[in-house]
């Protein structure tokens, strides 16, 4: 299958890249671009360790075709971090312990950050629904909920 140019918005860099018109954005990612964050999981859109967020929205890259993502904007775990500062909702995980194996984690981060840019003060219901596609099996869900909860209550989750 004949490769094809797919132009896009990766975390805030306009890139282009040559791949199969075939390939996952996770692999793209991952494979072609070098950014391990988004995590392999059961590559069937189910454990949402492949987290992203496609035009703020997130989505399960591994469902994501690459040449879906021409002309829009991509921001992956790598992207949300301000180089060596870690974005409120990162600080927030490690303050309060919700990582544990760490492989769930950036699409855990991903989904709480999609959830608290369009709403800062969410309730715990709607916490859990906003990570309900992301599985964890270390923690019971209960540090992570919590460590969303702090960073909404700091306000430092609006984003600017």
């Amino acid at each position: 299958m004949e490769n094809v140019q797919i132009k896009f918005i990766l975390n805030g860099e306009a890139v282009e890249v040559s791949a199969p018109p075939s390939l996952t954005l996770l692999k793209l990612l991952r494979e072609k671009l070098g950014l391990t964050g988004s995590k392999p999981g059961c590559e069937r859109g189910e454990c949402g360790a492949c987290t992203v967020l496609l035009d703020g929205d997130p989505v399960n890259s591994c469902l994501v075709l690459a040449p879906q993502v021409e002309g829009r904007e991509v921001i992956t775990i790598e992207g949300i971090s301000d180089g060596e500062k870690l974005d409120p909702i990162q600080e927030a995980f490690i303050s309060e312990s919700a990582v544990q194996c760490g492989y769930c984690t950036p699409g855990m981060i991903i989904s709480a950050k999609a959830l608290l840019n369009r709403n800062p003060s969410p309730s715990r219901d709607e916490i859990k629904r906003a990570i309900s596609g992301n599985l964890c099996r270390c923690t019971g869900y209960t540090k992570i909920i919590k460590a969303i909860e702090v960073c909404s209550a700091s306000g430092a989750a609006v984003e600017e």
